[in-house]
């Protein structure tokens, strides 16, 4: 009886649908998780009923962070990994032949395969034994790939050069094969390195069918990111012809978020607007309550005892008021400067709470026309206060009074 076939046919060539390439069949099922065993929680106490102090915080703190620090950077020492790659390389006592493309053949330890993989382990289960040795098959794939597959289940070492060349193999591998430190090997150095405008549609589609979503994230935001240079490559009019769901998917994709962006935009420059409302609104208060004494002629400079005014949108109403108080229509709509000052002075209005004691002109005669609105208006300008004050609270109580949100 023959041994079980791992059939995985290859990405890609020029007129080959990566759908119809990537077609991994494993007719055997996984082997059982292995359950973990518990350690018995310690029956001692204290004879005398008295319990111990608690060790300090910080150390406590301390030592937790560098175990996981020691667990996080464990490395296995050189010596043991260069015992493990002798075995493979050597194949003493080898007891299985991995056979790959091209009728070639790579010894390795069944004991070693079954650990390091749970799949390989149940498809060696399954398999007859001829003269000792048992045979399994790996296609699809190229020779040199299963031999760096092979050789990382022995010792999880790798030539850069080899891993480069065939990562996307070995991902393939690694998923297939339920090898997953390998496949994390596969996605981070696709994440940092080797992804490319050329390789993304593949890698994209890869990444989906191997479980892998954060790469398959990352396509994709390259692909939003440049879609002019991504849609010009090979890999996209493969996918166009044989996957047009993923290409509407992608396009649609890149409108959704253009769409975001300007909407972004839009919300920025909106917010713009209601913070120099608001610093009109802070100023003209300033301007009626304390009187500033920066304001004067464009044609003066200021006097050396006097600085600056803190409030920024001084300068600008100043010219305002001096053409309200000097205009001859001041007809609301007649004017525009003078219907600009209307609405800032009714804003001020209905933003007031202490309009008996205002000193901003026209504050109670805006509190008086309110009851007089339509309910439209009044709703109108409920939202416009409720936007100021928002970009207000949206600066903090500590934040520095500013405009320029880029």
């Amino acid at each position: 009886m023959a041994s079980p076939d791992v059939d995985c046919p290859w990405l890609c060539a020029a007129g080959e649908s990566f759908s119809g390439c990537f077609n991994i069949q494993i007719e055997v099922q996984p082997a059982n998780v292995l359950n973990v065993l518990e350690a018995p929680a310690s029956s001692e106490s204290d004879t005398r009923n008295i319990p111990k102090p608690p060790p300090y915080p910080t150390k406590t703190s301390k030592t937790a962070n560098h175990c996981q620090r020691i667990t996080d950077s464990c490395s296995v020492p050189k010596e043991t990994k260069d015992t493990w790659e002798r075995l493979f390389k050597e194949a003493d006592g080898a007891d299985v032949y991995v056979i790959t493309d091209s009728n070639s053949y790579i010894p390795a330890h069944c004991n070693v395969l079954s650990i390091a993989s749970p799949v390989l382990g149940n498809i060696l289960q399954q398999s007859k034994v001829k003269n000792g040795i048992r045979y399994i098959k790996i296609l699809g794939v190229p020779c040199e790939a299963v031999y760096t597959f092979i050789r990382f289940l022995y010792s999880s070492c790798y030539e850069e050069d080899e891993m480069k060349t065939f990562v996307l193999h070995l991902l393939v591998l690694s998923h297939s094969y339920s090898v997953p430190s390998l496949k994390r090997v596969c996605i981070d150095l696709l994440e940092q390195e080797l992804l490319t405008k050329e390789n993304v549609i593949d890698v994209l589609q890869l990444a989906r069918r191997c479980d892998a979503p954060r790469l398959s994230f990352i396509c994709v935001r390259m692909v939003v990111k440049d879609l002019k240079s991504v849609s010009s490559t090979e890999g996209w009019k493969v996918m166009r012809r044989c996957n047009p769901a993923l290409e509407q998917e992608l396009v649609e994709s890149v409108v959704e978020a253009d769409s975001r962006k300007q909407e972004k935009l839009r919300k920025i420059e909106e917010r713009k607007v209601y913070l120099e409302l608001y610093e009109a609104m802070e100023a003209l208060l300033h301007i009626c309550r304390d009187g500033c004494r920066t304001i004067g002629p464009r044609d003066k400079m200021l006097k050396g005892s006097l600085v600056a005014c803190n409030f920024p949108a001084c300068k600008g109403l100043e010219s305002l008021v001096r053409h309200f108080s000097n205009c001859k229509t001041r007809v609301p709509g007649g004017c525009v400067h003078c219907k600009r000052m209307w609405q800032l002075l009714e804003l001020h209005s209905r933003m007031c709470n202490e309009p008996d004691l205002c000193k901003v002109p026209l504050c109670r005669h805006f509190k008086v026309k309110m009851q007089q609105q339509t309910k439209k208006d009044e709703a109108k300008w409920k939202l416009l206060v409720s936007k100021v004050i928002a970009a207000k609270n949206a600066l903090g109580p500590f934040s520095a009074r500013r405009i320029d949100l880029f």
